[in-house]
């Protein structure tokens, strides 16, 4: 019970004591609104690649709480960060948590520093199309492919080419401070990539995996139809083993492209902000994670040994 009490507690009392006031004795800019933990409206701006579990996480909490109605606005990950600035947007849900640079920012902005964190693990999902000989693919290759140097013919199809958090993983990751120098293309959004790559043979996808990695969604499971979930090299394996971006493989860290999901809190009061993220980090909002095959951060997941194809 005394842990049950500081899991709910301990939030709040940052809440209110850590950022009532600035370190400097500057008084905090007040966020306010006429919302609850439970009630009211908010606006929250979200990373377009999480569009298919966040949907299914609102729809839960508003099921859960009929007076409270929180509209999400997917967008590239950069416009969700500007957005913080905005003062219509008490909530973002985007791929990192604030940077050394940005804390010093907002604290000297609002005289407090937004809460921010890691809720669950999703990774970015490369699909080819239905008919393509080519499905297993390393690291390297990738990167080749990246910078221009690949025997591969492949045309890349992002979910745009410069804000979006689709690009900057691969930048960051897989080809560090370096320009893509191949053949990318961008489509709209991630729909936009799985139908150009399901009409283009010679195309390779990235999408973040939450809107083709469930099995139960019927959405999902058209699109997995229409394209082909390539395996990357795996990441911690002693042999040459390919793997896909599958629940257990994330949670092992097998697959190569795994990244967080965070969320931003500029919310400085109980407001309905506090009241969703306290949903996304307890029992409910932790199941439906897990439920829709992404990894839940704040609970332990048991992985079984199977014999299962890749």
């Amino acid at each position: 019970m005394k842990h049950l009490f500081l899991q709910y507690f301990f939030p709040f009392a940052l809440l209110f004591f850590g950022c009532s006031c600035a370190s400097d004795g500057k008084k905090a800019k007040v966020i306010l609104g006429d919302d609850t933990l439970t009630s009211g409206t908010i606006h929250i701006s979200v990373d377009e690649s999480f569009a298919p579990i966040i949907d299914s996480q609102i729809k839960v909490f508003m099921s859960q709480h009929p007076k409270a109605n929180i509209i999400p606005h997917y967008k590239p990950e950069a416009d969700c960060i500007k957005d913080l600035l905005n003062d219509s947007t008490r909530m973002v849900i985007i791929t990192r948590g604030l940077t050394e640079e940005e804390v010093p920012f907002y604290k000297d902005t609002l005289s407090f520093v937004p809460l921010f964190g890691r809720l669950a693990t999703d990774a970015v999902a490369v699909i080819t199309h239905n008919n393509c000989r080519d499905s297993l693919f390393s690291v390297a290759e990738i990167k080749s492919m990246l910078n221009g140097t690949s025997g591969y013919k492949y045309d890349l199809v992002m979910d745009g080419l410069k804000a979006t958090s689709t690009v900057r993983f691969l930048i960051d990751s897989v080809w560090p401070g370096q320009p893509m120098n191949g053949k990318v293309m961008a489509a709209k959004n991630s729909e936009g990539v799985i139908d150009y790559v399901a009409t283009h043979p010679n195309a390779l996808g990235f999408i973040g995996v939450s809107w083709i990695g469930n099995k139960e969604d019927s959405s999902q499971m058209t699109f997995q139809k229409k394209v082909k979930l390539a395996a990357l090299q795996c990441a911690r394996c002693e042999e040459e083993v390919y793997v896909r971006p599958y629940q257990a493989n994330m949670a092992l860290k097998r697959y190569p492209l795994n990244r967080g999901i965070y969320y931003v809190l500029k919310e400085n009061f109980a407001g309905l902000g506090k009241g969703f993220v306290n949903f996304l980090t307890h029992e409910k909002g932790q199941l439906i994670f897990r439920r829709g095959y992404l990894v839940p951060d704040r609970m332990a997941l048991q992985i079984r040994k199977a014999n299962v194809s890749e």
